[in-house]
């Protein structure tokens, strides 16, 4: 049992963060126990296709120890919820810091570079796919969260967030893991809407910028209903931009696309232009803006 306990200017600090590192860490659960994460069997069968050629061995016996433990670090609390900045804050982490929690979770020795090049391997042949997806699916659960808070108060932030938690208006008990009591001090705390969460909920008490909670965000059942943009398209335009031109049903602008991707816009904006180059993507101006939308050649390569 983790509680937390809540001063009346903590509730100011409570935020939501859709976080692609956290994503993927929690994918590798779904990948471990098939059987508690039966919903996200459509994503595990693609995987396991998948992982016998990607190279992802150190990196899977850090996310899979033994005893459950992941490092904290792997999923970075604070910066900017896109992949290029969570990837840099894993980079800058201390190198006494990492090796004390990889020892943790009796995981290999890797350096932070070395984790960093086989997170964005990673994210980029397993959940860039479907990054749109987990993206949509959290952003309408933290909007829908939001507007109630402001309809009806900030309390109602944590309150039916999931069955494990319970709110009674001065801590938060998350029915997991061994007792923790803590308090914030002045920290915030953070709640990850986190689609390969579900079915339950998972803490990060070490992070540098306070405790944070991930959770199956509103809609999970509803996760696979319909394909992912196609292996074959993945393996002509790489991950990423296979998301991106898929998602350019309707125009969208660089800094659109970022925040749906995870991106940084610079690197949105690479991608576009890669697309635009090869005739998949026409831009257009809409008054200040411009924005993106799939060229004939682009829809027949979607399907």
């Amino acid at each position: 049992m983790i509680e937390v306990r809540f001063s009346p200017d903590d509730l100011s600090r409570v935020r939501f963060v859709h976080s692609p590192l956290a994503e993927l860490v929690a994918s590798s659960w779904a990948l471990r126990k098939p059987a508690k994460y039966w919903m996200h069997r459509p994503w595990r069968e693609r995987a396991e296709r998948l992982l016998p050629d990607a190279g992802l061995e150190p990196l899977l016996a850090v996310l899979r120890s033994s005893n459950g433990y992941v490092p904290d670090f792997l999923t970075p609390i604070g910066v900017a919820p896109n992949l290029a900045a969570e990837l840099r804050a894993v980079a800058g982490t201390d190198p006494s810091r990492v090796r004390r929690q990889l020892e943790r979770a009796g995981a290999p020795r890797l350096s932070p570079d070395e984790l960093v090049t086989q997170l964005h391997r990673y994210f980029t042949v397993l959940i860039a796919p479907d990054w749109p997806r987990l993206r949509a699916l959290a952003l309408a659960d933290i909007r829908r969260r939001t507007l109630l808070a402001a309809e009806q108060g900030g309390r109602t932030l944590l309150r039916e967030v999931h069955p494990l938690i319970r709110w009674d208006g001065a801590a938060l008990r998350v029915a997991v893991g061994t007792t923790v009591p803590a308090g914030l001090d002045g920290r915030p705390w953070t709640l990850l809407p986190t689609a390969f969460s579900g079915p339950t909920v998972h803490a990060i008490m070490e992070g540098d910028a306070g405790p944070a909670l991930c959770y199956p965000p509103t809609g999970l059942g509803g996760l696979w209903d319909s394909p992912a943009p196609s292996a074959a398209l993945g393996a002509l335009l790489g991950g990423t931009r296979a998301a991106a031109l898929s998602l350019l049903d309707a125009p969208l602008s660089t800094g659109e696309l970022a925040a749906m991707l995870g991106l940084a816009p610079a690197t949105a904006s690479h991608h576009l232009t890669t697309l635009r180059d090869n005739g998949l993507i026409v831009g257009v101006r809409q008054g200040r803006v411009v924005r993106y939308a799939r060229t004939a050649l682009g829809d027949q390569l979607v399907g």
